[in-house]
């Protein structure tokens, strides 16, 4: 299973696709937003995405905040929310410098906003994970989803996933704990492989929220096929993500390793040529402890291992115990099969 997001393959088999989540880290400033759009692009990151709020079409005034929040969300979001027409400017500029705009709508008015902006595929929070009617009118926009899945249960994650696997959306799902941060202890990256298995018509990928990289290594080695990270231009920003927040400098490093870990991942056993050198001096050949005469018999004490590996190997050692020298072999020096009688 896999799918193309503005023309990049996304799915096993090809390189993680990576996500810089600004989230609302700008404070709803656009020069922010848009420096952050650059920062992801100088890191390597695949796509930078933002979210599109429209606080009264999501949520009710008086809704209940978690922890990581100090003041009401729908008060954070009427202050901090990027408009349309930020919206607008941000996904020209990231068209600008070649790096792919994503968003996240929290409504299906919001996402209605955003089509015309022609947003390749749209990010679905955990909040909205189980809302299937406002996911199967989204999904009828004919574009990717990439659906987060944290705070749910596998049960939860199938009715959604068959709602819209049946319809043929591309779609991938992000293994996710809501914590902000998660204690690692709750991050369970073992299931990554549980929801490969579970929903074979849909990618699997990450979406971290701890405040380090650590988990999005062992996520890809895993087969996380999509990285999400939130990021930030100061961590002294404060905010909701904040603490689960890395900077742009953090980003880049979190690009080159997952990279590297992506090289590394083969699964062939062999000696590779730029080991063959190696092996020249690293292995172990049988050697002479003392001065051999010819004609006598070698004897356990008269040999032992000694580098380089360019002699008889020393596993062979069982071998050339209990035959007789047929030259002088002096001390300290690479035995050969010529120096020995022949079995």
């Amino acid at each position: 299973m896999s799918f193309e997001i503005a023309g990049r393959p996304v799915g096993p088999g090809h390189p993680a696709y990576i996500i810089a989540e600004a989230c609302d880290n700008h404070m709803g400033d656009l020069d922010a937003a848009i420096e952050m759009a650059r920062q992801s692009k100088l890191a390597g990151a695949d796509a930078v995405k933002y979210q599109h709020h429209l606080p009264d079409e999501e949520m009710l005034p008086d809704t209940p905040m978690s922890d990581n929040f100090e003041e009401p969300l729908y008060e954070f979001l009427k202050k901090h929310a990027l408009t349309l027409e930020q919206h607008r400017k941000i996904k020209a500029y990231c068209d600008d410098i070649g790096i792919t705009y994503l968003c996240t709508p929290f409504s299906w008015a919001a996402a209605k906003e955003l089509e015309p902006l022609n947003v390749p595929a749209f990010k679905i929070g955990s909040g909205e994970m189980t809302d299937v009617p406002s996911l199967v009118r989204i999904a009828s926009l004919g574009k990717p989803m990439i659906i987060s899945t944290g705070m749910a249960t596998f049960d939860e994650i199938q009715r959604t996933y068959e709602a819209l696997a049946t319809r043929g959306t591309d779609l991938a799902l992000m293994n996710c704990v809501s914590e902000y941060p998660p204690v690692y202890e709750d991050v369970n990256l073992r299931v990554i492989n549980q929801m490969i298995e579970r929903f074979p018509k849909a990618v699997i990928g990450h979406s971290d929220h701890t405040p380090d990289l650590f988990t999005c290594y062992a996520a890809v080695t895993l087969g996380a096929c999509l990285i999400e990270k939130h990021v930030i231009l100061d961590k002294r920003t404060p905010g909701p993500d904040q603490s689960v927040s890395i900077d742009f400098r953090d980003l880049a490093t979190l690009v080159d390793g997952i990279r590297k870990v992506e090289a590394s991942l083969g699964a062939e056993k062999k000696v590779h040529g730029r080991e063959q050198q190696i092996r020249t001096w690293a292995f172990r050949s049988i050697v002479s402890t003392r001065a051999i005469k010819a004609g006598e018999v070698i004897g356990e004490d008269m040999v032992w291992s000694k580098r380089p590996g360019t002699g008889i190997p020393s596993h062979r050692m069982d071998e050339v115990v209990g035959r007789r020298a047929v030259r002088d072999i002096a001390d300290n020096v690479l035995l050969s099969w010529d120096d020995l009688e022949s079995a």
